[in-house]
């Protein structure tokens, strides 16, 4: 990400790793310092924190002599601490003199020649942490910085401390358990790195026409490929190796879904023989159109052609990350507003979902079936093949669903996690936050159809921060076949003995066990979804029912727009307002010239929004872009100002929450009542799948609690980056105000 060009590492340790009781089994402190201060804020003040700074194979560690109060509801972090930044999570690390005036990027092969006075470090989740050095001795400051710059920087990713994590920790030595990790312990989210998710995946989607293919086990044909994946039931397995060759890396194309009409959604990598071009091309289609029932033509789309490519989307998050909390706040409405406009990162988002949407489009009116082009089918097809899935398939937003999801699209696929979250900061040119945008674009969706979704916005929070946290495997490898071989080297050079799958068993992300409590796992529950077979008591029997939003269109009017706003244009007694200008009319011919020029795809997305829309059917995101807002809790939750006290979407989730506590404990009263089994009363508090309960006295109402802010459940207290911003454009920002695009910019936008 940044320039500067990285050697072999030279940095040798300057303490003997030492095992201390306040660290993990496998961690070991490298070095530290004492009568550190952690500055509050980018100013110095009185709410600063004194204590120890200290560097271990894990992660920074603070560990303050003068806490501040542990608010009561606060999610806990069974890795990490209050003051913890995983070495992973590091972006940059500055070293300051003040005396001397000079300031110093450090890498893991440089040297540190001034004593520094303050040192900052720059975080991959958009914290800024500064530490002090005035009472500090400044040979122990100096090294630990170097130790940080150092472990930051691993050479090689046997040195990413997920190995000593699985290692030590999941390595067991009974013969029931295989490293640690207990077979089918109660993990409900499919892998797909066994056939049989893949079968049921088949059945599921009703795909007859095609089947799983076993020849890529042992990476035979393509390293990057999984040992499974679905293909056409008309091709052949001596087919599929002789085509193998004429594709990049030998990426044969993947099933990835089925359509109820029998379309299907496929991925493919450009092909790299010329020569075999076509007749590639036609054998591949023509299988496609054997699969389909109605013998449909297949539509190809070039993702390449039409989307911003990895460079792009890491040049618009540096810029994001750049204004939020590094660019000090102006005054000027304009600047800020117009600044995030430039960073394209919204613009990016905008992209991504409207070719998804013009994806379903092909398969849901045009029944046809559609492969996804991109030259390695590693990047920008993960996004869309998700969001395809998404806004089709009601089955995919579970949470266990989705997190199959991104497991079969992203991690067997063969996303580049490794060089993308650029762990071991070799390659600034490959990284890129592709996942992190496709988290953008679902949070998006997710804002727009709230109930629509099992999970919440703070567990797609806490997947985005799991990147940074090198454990699990989820996001720890470019593919499977990575995985396998230096888990198999680590296991050798360690000489721990292996299991039957002949590879040590890295927990994924999805165990989240190994990170939060079952009570803090109660944050992921979504109170307002309504789920596909949802239940109700009525006159005492248990019934259920499909939640459908009424005839009235509130998608418009939710976003605090006019009611005939229909993309992109207003009706002849509309008006839109620009920020604090004078109000502004469309030139009334505007809706004629842009009926007349309408595209069936917009006349597709003109129909879905005129009809009511089923929660758990086809979802379709509205793509003005006054209808899309900036993630705050995930971008902001570091700004001081993002703390609104008893205020925030945290206020109405704590209401829904105890609402929704309250509807089930009253079903299992008329349960136990009407004799059916359910769930006791005395152990309701326990089962609830809500983080906030209700009270067990019915005439007691339960107060909103006064500690909640905006930026629940992490609540960063000691972990601010920003000063003060109230009465800036962002305080606007976080107070509801709308970013409004000029007429003319909103005369020109299509859906």
């Amino acid at each position: 990400m940044f320039s500067g060009k990285q050697t072999k590492p030279t940095f040798k340790s300057y303490l003997p790793p030492l095992q201390v009781s306040e660290t993990l089994a496998c961690e070991i402190v490298v070095n530290e310092a004492n009568f550190v201060r952690k500055c509050i804020g980018a100013e110095s003040c009185q709410d600063d924190l004194w204590g120890k700074l200290v560097c271990t194979n894990f992660k920074v560690s603070f560990i303050a002599h003068n806490s501040l109060p542990r608010q009561r509801f606060q999610c806990t972090h069974r890795l990490l601490g209050e003051h913890d930044i995983p070495l992973a999570c590091v972006e940059q690390v500055v070293t300051v003199n003040d005396v001397k005036g000079k300031q110093k990027i450090l890498g893991s092969n440089q040297k540190l020649k001034f004593n520094p006075t303050e040192l900052i470090l720059y975080c991959k989740d958009f914290r800024i942490i500064r530490f002090r050095f005035d009472e500090a001795g400044p040979e122990s400051a100096k090294k630990v910085c170097l130790a940080i710059a150092h472990y930051s920087h691993p050479a090689d990713p046997q040195l990413l401390f997920g190995f000593e994590y699985v290692g030590k920790r999941y390595h067991g030595s009974t013969g029931e358990r295989v490293n640690g990790v207990d077979p089918g312990g109660g993990l409900q989210t499919p892998l797909f790195d066994c056939s049989s998710d893949w079968d049921r995946e088949i059945k599921r989607t009703g795909a007859s026409e095609w089947r799983v293919c076993t020849i890529n086990q042992g990476y035979f044909i393509s390293p990057s490929l999984p040992e499974f994946f679905v293909v056409p039931v008309s091709l052949a397995d001596q087919d599929l190796k002789q085509y193998a060759c004429c594709f990049y890396s030998q990426r044969i194309p993947l099933w990835c879904w089925n359509h109820s009409s029998g379309s299907a959604l496929v991925r493919m990598s450009n092909i790299s023989d010329p020569q075999q071009q076509r007749k590639v091309e036609q054998r591949i289609s023509s299988a496609i159109t054997k699969s389909h029932p109605l013998r449909s033509d297949v539509f190809k789309s070039d993702l390449d052609k039409n989307l911003p490519n990895i460079q792009d989307i890491q040049a618009a998050l540096l810029k994001l990350r750049q204004i939020c909390v590094i660019d000090s706040f102006e005054e000027s409405e304009e600047k800020w507003l117009s600044s995030l406009e430039s960073s394209r990162w919204m613009e990016y988002v905008r992209t991504f979902l409207r070719h998804a949407v013009e994806v379903v489009y092909m398969l849901e009116s045009r029944h046809v079936s559609v492969i996804l082009l991109e030259k390695e089918d590693r990047d920008l097809s993960c996004v869309i093949s998700c969001l395809v899935q998404l806004m089709c398939d009601p089955h995919c937003r579970s949470l266990h669903s989705f997190q199959g999801l991104i497991q079969k699209e992203w991690v067997m696929a063969g996303h580049r996690f490794l060089d993308r979250c650029n762990h071991l900061k070799r390659n600034d040119k490959e990284e890129s936050p592709v996942f992190l945008l496709f988290l953008d674009c679902v949070w998006q969706l997710w804002n727009q159809y709230p109930a629509a979704f099992e999970f919440t916005e703070v567990y797609l929070t806490v997947l985005g921060d799991s990147m940074w946290v090198p454990v699990f495997s989820t996001f720890l490898f470019n593919c499977p076949r990575q995985r396998a071989e230096h888990s198999r080297d680590f296991a050798s050079s360690k000489s721990i003995h292996l299991g039957q799958d002949q590879a040590l068993c890295f927990p994924p992300v999805w165990d989240w066990s190994q990170q939060f409590s079952l009570k803090d796992q109660t944050l992921f529950n979504n109170p307002l979804y309504v789920g596909k077979i949802a239940t109700c008591v009525q006159n005492g029997t248990v019934k259920t029912f499909t939640h459908r939003r009424s005839k009235k269109n509130y998608s418009s009017t939710l976003r605090g727009l006019p009611s005939a706003l229909r993309n992109g244009s207003l009706g002849p007694n509309d008006t839109l307002t620009r920020r604090n200008s004078l109000m502004l009319r469309l030139r009334s011919d505007l809706s004629q010239v842009r009926e007349q020029q309408e595209t069936p795809s917009e006349r597709f997305v003109r129909d879905f929004f005129s009809r009511p829309v089923d929660l758990q059917g086809l979802l379709l995101p509205q793509l003005l872009p006054s209808h899309l807002s900036v993630w705050k809790l995930y971008f902001l939750r570091w700004v001081p100002e993002a703390q609104i006290p008893q205020g925030g979407p945290i206020t109405a989730f704590h209401k829904l929450s105890v609402l929704t506590d309250e509807i089930e404990m009253l079903q299992n009263q008329l349960r136990q009542y009407q004799g059916a089994a359910g769930t006791p009363n005395n152990l309701h508090a326990e089962h609830s799948k809500m983080y906030f309960k209700a009270t067990s006295t019915p005439h007691q109402s339960p107060a909103p609690p006064e500690y909640l802010s905006s930026s629940f459940p992490f609540s960063p207290v000691g972990n601010l980056c920003r000063p003060g911003i109230l009465g800036t454009p962002l305080s606007k920002l976080l107070n509801g105000a709308k970013i409004w695009l000029s007429t003319e910019t909103l005369a020109n936008e299509t859906i």
